[in-house]
């Protein structure tokens, strides 16, 4: 069995715990996506410093330029740059996945305010720990993003590939598209959402997931370490995924309650 099967299937139970999670059944209405998405979108944010953190390591960012260590996995790297920070929207137009979540956001009504918020403080200087804190961010999000940062803090390539390859599978979920689809044939228009989810589905397809797995091979090598410190990061990963689900499911049980 190679590492990254054994690694797989010591993750399987936290995945089925992910993909079995309750939130996704208490998915029922568009209000129920805008409490999910004023979460999710500090996900979305994360996901690229991840990402840039990776293209920092794996490529060359820095003068003078040098040929990467290997050039598969800098094109990989690239290539989901490309598409995560500089895709186009339903209209054409250039715009970072991040940038598409939010006026899919804007479009279902869903706030933005302590995203917007936490932007805010972190442009002024404030570090992500400050920003979060005085923004007033919900705990289950600040917890989430700040893993994501300790990690990325280790600036351990084959530590920051495991949070990125294997503790960000998001699941989408039928319920998403059908209460969209159910809203905009009562007259709603969620096209910017429905987009968003679509090109998500098509970027993250067949040829991203075995790259990925590629990229942790070709990190850790025959290094017995690394592959420990790959399923250890990969656990926290998921767990820190379940808890922020576990925040969410928790809002959207009480803002129903409230509606009682």
């Amino acid at each position: 069995m190679t590492h990254i099967h054994t690694i797989e299937n010591q993750l399987t139970q936290l995945r089925n715990q992910l993909n079995k999670h309750a939130l996704y059944s208490h998915l029922k209405t568009i209000d129920d996506i805008k409490i999910f998405m004023e979460a999710h979108v500090f996900a979305v944010w994360d996901f690229m410093s991840l990402l840039k953190a990776l293209q920092n390591s794996l490529t060359c960012t820095v003068l003078p330029w040098v040929p990467a260590k290997n050039p598969a996995t800098a094109r990989f790297i690239n290539e989901i740059v490309l598409g995560e920070e500089s895709d186009v929207n339903e209209l054409g137009e250039p715009k970072s996945h991040y940038e598409m979540y939010i006026d899919a956001m804007q479009q279902v009504t869903a706030s933005t305010n302590n995203i917007d918020a936490f932007l805010t403080l972190l442009n002024k200087g404030f570090s992500i720990e400050d920003s979060l804190k005085h923004s007033q961010t919900p705990e289950h999000i600040t917890k989430f993003v700040n893993f994501t940062f300790n990690i990325i803090a280790t600036n351990q390539p084959h530590k920051i590939a495991a949070a990125f390859t294997f503790g960000r599978e998001d699941i989408i979920p039928d319920m998403f598209f059908e209460i969209i689809n159910k809203a905009e044939t009562n007259g709603k228009n969620y096209s910017k959402l429905s987009y968003y989810l679509q090109r998500h589905i098509e970027l993250d397809g067949d040829e991203h997931g075995p790259l990925s797995l590629k990229m942790i091979e070709d990190l850790c090598g025959n290094d017995s370490q690394k592959w420990d410190d790959v399923l250890t990061v990969s656990k926290l990963a998921l767990q820190h995924r379940i808890a922020l689900w576990d925040g969410i499911y928790n809002t959207i049980k009480e803002n129903k309650t409230l509606e009682v």
